[in-house]
């Protein structure tokens, strides 16, 4: 699963860290007693234990990090709209800032139209049956307002947040069943849609919103959600190579392109788009989903193609949710497992929803426990935590740096572009359990609970 480093492989630097430095130490217990409250500091000195360490060695140095986040879902957008104004400032504050309490979410992911979890199916040019619109003449974001309203506000508190657009359907006229549920792009309509995507990019470029990234299809072998569209390996590689990479370049669009997008169960399907080089050289790398599989299939898939990078996009977490359960699979698969395999983000599914989990289309997802439930007051469920232990420290240009696995003990360390040490551990053994941490010849110990995580930075 994880990319073991053997402690007595590190090399000695010759760099040191004083003597009496401190780390901070942020803690998540499972049983709530603390949530991403901040302890009191420890201090760095000379070892006088004989406890099992995590060596962190910043010379050795790995892939840089775009952001950890969410999905910013339709439901969510309308739902944080609707708060009144002081406690809407107060989450998107809390939510996207890293003064005070602010976790500082740094990357967020979006539907292109509607995914299930919008009130409504929709997309941008959506038509009477029997009717076209090959010139996208009826093209509007006219049903996206709430997230265009909500992106612009985000935008102001952090301007550089980067946000992956993905489509959960095609335009129902531009499928081989004319339906918003399954169904493939019947390829006569593949220019079409990729003049769509190139539409959505500058129609949100014209609200001041950048779109870093899209995928062409969220969970493209899956046909089961509503709206959902099946894109197999061979057919999404066509549609970038014959359509959308041709359209983005005619356009200088500049927006990457990450194929696949979802489950770690077939790192195949990018692999088959990545080996087919008039594909390839429109594509950024390959995103994941943890429905299926295991995390080191992004390795596999980094391995294969290195000068191509990899991302994880979405994991939910199933309501009501098991906060001890989620905190530890979740910490341990993927704010761990994920950035040691190479992603570059790692975003939770969903951002907001209310008590009863909506909204939600009519055949979509009817258990999806948001990171806060949004209601008169705002509940912080256990993805906000999870997301919080790296948001708010782990900033975009960070560079994950080499540390050893501890049985019970994965982690996983980073140094910020200001030059900090960043290192979120989770016990997953039954008891509290003990442990030093060196870095460059000093070292300090730390203590956790049974399922607890600690982010420690210095």
């Amino acid at each position: 699963m994880f990319k073991f480093f053997k402690a007595a492989a590190v090399i000695a630097v010759a760099a040191i860290v004083p003597a009496k430095a401190q780390v901070g130490f942020w803690l998540t217990n499972p049983d709530q007693s603390a949530l991403f409250q901040q302890q009191k500091n420890l201090q760095f000195g000379k070892a006088a234990n004989n406890l099992p360490a995590i060596t962190v060695n910043d010379q050795q140095k790995y892939q840089q990090i775009d952001g950890f986040g969410y999905t910013l879902t339709g439901g969510s957008a309308v739902l944080i709209n609707k708060l009144p104004a002081d406690k809407r400032k107060a989450l998107l504050d809390e939510l996207f800032l890293t003064k005070g309490n602010g976790i500082g979410v740094s990357y967020l992911r979006i539907s292109i139209g509607a995914s299930d979890l919008n009130a409504e199916v929709f997309t941008y040019d959506d038509l009477p049956e029997g009717q076209t619109d090959e010139q996208l003449k009826q093209f509007s974001l006219a049903k996206d307002r709430d997230m265009v309203v909500i992106l612009k506000d985000i935008l102001k508190l952090n301007p550089k947040i980067k946000i992956l657009g993905t489509p959960w359907s095609a335009p129902s006229w531009m499928k081989s069943n004319n339906s918003s549920k399954g169904g493939n792009l019947l390829p006569k309509y593949y220019d079409v849609y990729a003049r769509y995507f190139v539409k959505y990019i500058k129609a949100m470029q014209a609200e001041g919103i950048a779109i870093d990234a899209i995928t062409p299809q969220n969970e493209p072998l899956n046909p089961k959600n509503n709206p959902s569209m099946v894109m197999e390996a061979g057919e999404e590689a066509a549609f970038i190579k014959t359509a959308l990479g041709p359209a983005f370049k005619a356009a200088g669009i500049k927006t990457k392109i990450i194929t696949y997008d979802h489950n770690c169960d077939r790192p195949d399907y990018p692999m088959d788009i990545l080996k087919d080089p008039e594909a390839a050289k429109y594509v950024d790398g390959s995103a994941f989903h943890l429905y299926g599989g295991k995390i080191d299939a992004l390795s596999t898939v980094h391995d294969a193609y290195p000068n191509k990078h990899v991302y994880f996009t979405e994991q939910w977490v199933g309501a009501p949710g098991e906060f001890p359960g989620n905190l530890k699979w979740h910490v341990s698969q993927l704010i761990v497992g994920a950035t040691r395999n190479w992603a570059r983000n790692v975003l939770e599914w969903n951002l907001a929803a209310d008590s009863k989990y909506e909204p939600h289309t009519p055949g979509g997802c009817t258990e999806c426990l948001g990171a806060v439930t949004v209601e008169q007051d705002i509940k912080r469920n256990v993805a906000y935590y999870i997301i919080a232990h790296a948001s708010k420290f782990v900033r975009p240009g960070s560079v994950r740096i080499a540390s050893n696995l501890l049985e019970s003990f994965p982690n996983v360390a980073f140094k910020t572009p200001e030059g900090k040490t960043v290192l979120i551990v989770i016990n997953t053994g039954n008891d509290r359990g003990a442990f030093n941490i060196i870095a460059k010849g000093k070292s300090v110990k730390a203590e956790l609970n049974a399922g607890a995580v600690g982010t420690f930075v210095w």
